[in-house]
């Protein structure tokens, strides 16, 4: 179980390496497949996939890397590979269309990266181990993952009213979305086993599904 579990993660991680090596050698490569707004509406839907496979730098992309070794191999063992693989593409996907529909007004906008499919498989990990404890940024104290998921819908929701940092954080929470929403198809045992934390991450997401539009008018 674990080989095929460690084989799935691996590949995903070297494809990563590969299309994201190739956008930093080659900045025409990056620019034809990324992630931009004016070109996406303009019927090259392919962007929406093939940006999440390229980031900017070594730090990018060893962060989202590092973060999908750590959490890959809990969704796969718990749910199986090809939920996982579901799941990692679903978010990705997801992170994307929420971009392309917040940033919609926006013909110039454009990211990459991996990080809305990774936050699908973080969310579907903190809801099928909510106890789990997360250390960040070498913080010695350790933070329960509910407590995290719900911090986490938090700030990208400022984030992304406040237009912090150079971030996607609409793919972030797109991202988190399709895990979420995935998840619980996949796995709906979890309505009756964990209702109050499907609950609480439930009612912003909700919530950012009829209104996010009006964030940037607040």
């Amino acid at each position: 179980m674990m080989n095929t579990i460690n084989q799935a993660v691996l590949l995903i991680i070297i494809t990563n390496v590969l299309v994201s090596i190739k956008g930093f050698n080659d900045y025409a490569f990056l620019d034809k497949y990324k992630f931009q707004i004016s070109k996406i509406l303009g019927g090259e839907k392919i962007r929406t996939f093939t940006s999440g496979f390229l980031h900017v730098d070594w730090a990018h992309l060893g962060f989202n890397m590092y973060a999908l070794y750590l959490f890959g191999g809990i969704v796969a063992n718990f749910l199986s590979t090809p939920y996982f693989v579901i799941i990692y593409i679903g978010s990705l996907l997801t992170g994307s269309l929420y971009s392309l529909y917040y940033h919609k007004d926006e013909p110039y906008y454009s990211a990459v990266g991996a990080s809305g499919a990774v936050s699908g498989i973080v969310y579907t990990s903190i809801l099928l181990y909510p106890d789990m404890s997360l250390y960040l940024f070498f913080i010695p104290i350790p933070i329960p993952g509910y407590i995290f998921g719900v911090g986490y819908l938090l700030y990208s929701i400022y984030g992304m009213k406040k237009q912090l940092g150079n971030v996607g954080h609409s793919a972030h929470l797109g991202g988190a979305m399709g895990g979420f929403i995935l998840t619980l198809v996949l796995h709906p045992t979890l309505f009756n086993s964990n209702s109050i934390l499907v609950i609480s991450l439930g009612i912003p997401i909700i919530l950012l599904l009829f209104f996010g539009d009006k964030l940037k008018s607040l």
